[in-house]
Parts: C-alpha cells; sequence; structure tokens
C-alpha cells in the first residue's frame, strides 16, 4: 500500500436520533461536534437509523404520523391562501 494516500481513522461515536444509543468506533468521517469519554476525544456523528432502531433488526413497526403532517400542511396552505 502507498503511505499517504488513505483517510486517517480517528475515534467516533455513533448517536441514534430516535434511541439516544450511542456505537463507539473509529471513522474517516470528521464531525464539527465532539465529546470527551475516559481522555479520548470523540467524533460525534448524528444517525437517523441504526441497527437500534431499524425495523429491520427490531422487529418492532414504528408508527408515523403521517395525518398530523399533512393537517399542518393543509392549514399552512389554506392561511397563505385566504392571504392572497
Amino acid at each position: 500500500m502507498k503511505a499517504e494516500i488513505h483517510p486517517k481513522k480517528h475515534p467516533a461515536c455513533f448517536v441514534d436520533v430516535s434511541t439516544g444509543r450511542r456505537f463507539y468506533s473509529e471513522s474517516t468521517t470528521k464531525s464539527r461536534q465532539t465529546e470527551t469519554v475516559d481522555g479520548v476525544e470523540y467524533q460525534m456523528i448524528i444517525c437517523d437509523v441504526t441497527s437500534d432502531s431499524h425495523p429491520a433488526y427490531t422487529g418492532k413497526k414504528r408508527f408515523v404520523d403521517t395525518a398530523g403532517r399533512v393537517e399542518k400542511f393543509q392549514n399552512k396552505f389554506r392561511r397563505t391562501r385566504a392571504k392572497a
């Protein structure tokens, strides 16, 4: 292997947004947020879905409130339409 062409690895903490679980590993990805645990500085990488929250791994279905989103959009659209 050539010496200086590979990206550098550093400690990283992957955080699942929905469950709050943290996975400590190494990664080449950098982040502006950092956290120090036991004297080691980790890059904080925020993830929407991980193996801790994905339905394929957990076996649970997640209910998404799409009706609430649609109602919010319709209410917003009605207000802007009424102004015009």
